[in-house]
């Protein structure tokens, strides 16, 4: 990256280098540009797909010509409301999605995969949460931080119990299909990974791929659940672009297994910590009831 960047500096002339996170961002007589370090064609070719689908909402590339680098055109964000924000993005995605989507053939080996892969994430996380009950009902005087678990542990286990009833159930319903579908997904999705300006774009296309739109929407919530409203950024998407039973089935058990709380650190970062991924559960507990379909969902 930094034999790139005196590269660069020598075809720009810059006259300002500014670091912003995993980019640098390059003022120069020519234009502004930003330059990432680039391991593969992913990005490039990912471009070209998406322009042969009609979908061309990212950054240009400035160079196309790099090895080790990727350098795109700088576009400056307009500021927004978050929420603002987010609902805009999802409609740009849902438009990624039906651009990009088809329908794929499948054997039950596929459905069996996924199935298998959830239930070993489930039972994985059961058997920590098992051990660490074990561990913290023989204290006498409990930290702050392993009252507070405690007091809440048996949401732990009623999401647990929760995923592993839907995880049947979904399987039971999806094992037959022979066909499923998948789009081009940005994998990576988060507010700060869209721009808004004359028009919109997404950035920070390193993993993108084609596989099942329910991913983004996953990784989405996963970051963000905190900071938005995501009942009204769902129905929004879903209008667009609608999921089918299972897929949306399949969206809201994997936002229901409970994530691991890590209990190392001083006693303040351990509180916030367990505070932090308990109102992840409470909350997504809430989005379940509200959008997951009547026939599902019973907590």
């Amino acid at each position: 990256m930094n034999n790139a960047l005196e590269v660069l500096k020598r075809e720009f002339k810059p006259y300002r280098l500014t670091k912003k996170k995993n980019v640098t961002i390059i003022d120069s007589t020519s234009g502004t540009f930003v330059v990432k370090e680039k391991k593969d064609n992913k990005v490039a070719n990912a471009y070209e797909y998406l322009k042969s689908r009609n979908f061309d909402y990212f950054p240009p590339l400035a160079l196309n010509d790099r090895g080790d680098v990727n350098v795109f055109e700088y576009i400056e964000d307009v500021k927004m409301p978050k929420e603002q924000k987010a609902m805009d993005m999802v409609d740009l995605v849902a438009l990624l999605h039906n651009k990009t989507t088809y329908f794929k053939e499948v054997t039950e080996d596929k459905y069996k995969e996924i199935y298998e892969n959830l239930k070993d994430n489930i039972i994985y996380t059961k058997n920590y949460y098992d051990f660490l009950y074990e561990k913290l009902i023989e204290e006498v005087y409990p930290s702050p931080s392993h009252y507070l678990l405690m007091r809440n542990i048996y949401k732990i286990f009623e999401s647990l119990d929760f995923c592993t009833n839907e995880l049947e159930d979904w399987f039971e319903k999806s094992r037959n299909e022979k066909k499923t579908r998948v789009a081009f997904i940005h994998n990576n999705l988060e507010t700060d990974h869209f721009i808004k300006n004359n028009r919109e774009y997404l950035i920070s296309w390193e993993k993108s791929k084609i596989d099942s739109p329910v991913l983004d929407l996953i990784g989405f919530y996963q970051k963000e659940y905190m900071n938005l409203n995501f009942e009204a950024i769902l129905e929004r998407y879903f209008r667009s672009y609608p999921l089918s039973p299972e897929e949306k089935h399949l969206f809201f058990l994997v936002i229901s297994i409970p994530p691991i709380i890590n209990l190392e650190g001083s006693e303040l970062s351990i509180t916030k910590e367990i505070r932090k991924k308990l109102d992840y559960m409470f909350k997504t507990e809430n989005l379940v009831k509200n959008l997951l379909p009547p026939n599902n969902g019973d907590r």
